[in-house]
């Protein structure tokens, strides 16, 4: 067993009975949405443990083979080509090691929230439709699904049960809209309950989406 990944961890109060494990960017790192927690209205929802952790390094392909931390390679601005399989099955099976760290600690699937942004939100989809005991959801933001002609085959009947709170700004350069709203209808197509919206901003986060994401937590938890 490969060791655990290095984390960063917030708990907004004593015995947290849920966990968010918020996967970063590429190139970013475990500190990049730790600021965001305070930004969240929490209000009345149980304590929670959010969990930050820092993808391994890698030389990336699309960067002329500059290490940095990612959950897989790119190696073609157009993202549905190309994909790093081998990559995104590797690091899935990293984040399903820190889920099952968190049922070790008493917190058990349906109480577990993947999120994450680009490359995170791939991984929090790669991994996510894969589970055999649903999730309480899947925060989405600003990604799509990877390998996606995979995933058709290898979604689980179980992760259906799994809210997906899916969102991207109409002005991204990096992951353009088309790309998830094309994997927006897949989900649904495929019987998912996606949660939709997309804001008026490039590759990154809004006020209003802060918004609609301390809404959908207080909605599933």
């Amino acid at each position: 067993m490969s060791q655990l990944l290095q984390t960063i961890e917030k708990e907004t109060g004593a015995n947290p009975s849920v966990a968010i494990i918020w996967m970063h960017g590429l190139g970013a790192d475990a500190n990049d949405f730790v600021p965001l927690v305070p930004e969240l209205d929490l209000a009345g929802l149980p304590a929670i443990r959010f969990i930050f952790p820092n993808a391994e390094t890698m030389p990336v392909t699309i960067n002329g083979g500059y290490v940095m931390r990612a959950w897989y390679d790119i190696a073609v601005t157009d993202l549905g080509r190309q994909e790093d399989e081998a990559g995104l099955r590797a690091s899935q099976l990293k984040v399903e090691a820190l889920i099952a760290r968190e049922n070790a600690r008493g917190i058990p699937n349906e109480r577990i929230i993947l999120a994450g942004f680009s490359q995170g939100c791939a991984m929090t989809l790669q991994t996510g439709l894969r589970q055999k005991v649903p999730l309480a959801g899947l925060m989405c933001l600003s990604g799509y699904v990877p390998i996606a002609a995979k995933a058709a085959e290898e979604h689980t009947p179980e992760s259906k049960q799994t809210p997906i709170f899916l969102v991207h700004g109409r002005m991204d350069p990096v992951i353009p809209l088309a790309r998830a709203t094309a994997s927006r209808d897949l989900l649904t197509g495929w019987g998912y309950q996606v949660e939709w919206h997309e804001y008026a901003m490039q590759h990154s986060v809004c006020p209003e989406e802060v918004q609609h994401i301390s809404a959908w937590l207080k909605k599933i938890l």
